[in-house]
């Protein structure tokens, strides 16, 4: 299976950035469950595209396994309560990066999310193994 080039890799990282943040952030009438986890799916695609991309040679499967995985770890991290780190929770950087409540239906929404990227990248290297 071939690996994606970088100009694709960092345009679907973008993408995906710029669909969450439109998402979360421009208001046009989005229900607030697509916007909570629409969101949320989202953010644990772009980490599925990153380590896909700094994995490359990795089939996706385990890509997926490994960007599940950060994303469990990141969602579990919001139950530490430290006076600093609520502090940054606070901030637009921290709400983008880390979130700032627990919730079992994020870790949902982030399988979903990551098993459609990995059946993405699957036909996308498949598709361009074959040229």
């Amino acid at each position: 299976m071939r690996m994606r080039s970088i100009r694709l890799s960092l345009a679907l990282i973008a993408g995906t950035v710029a669909a969450g943040l439109a998402v979360r952030f421009v208001r046009v009438g989005l229900p607030q469950t697509v916007t909570k986890y629409g969101g949320s799916m989202l953010w644990a695609l772009m980490i599925y595209w990153i380590v896909s991309t700094l994995r490359g040679r990795w089939r996706p499967q385990w890509a997926a396994l490994l960007a599940g995985a950060v994303a469990t770890a990141v969602e579990f991290f919001k139950l530490v309560d430290a006076p600093k780190l609520d502090a940054f929770r606070l901030t637009l950087p921290g709400i983008l990066l880390l979130g700032r409540y627990f919730s079992a239906w994020d870790l949902l929404a982030y399988g979903v999310s990551i098993a459609m990227g990995a059946w993405a990248d699957g036909l996308i290297r498949l598709r361009a193994s074959s040229f």
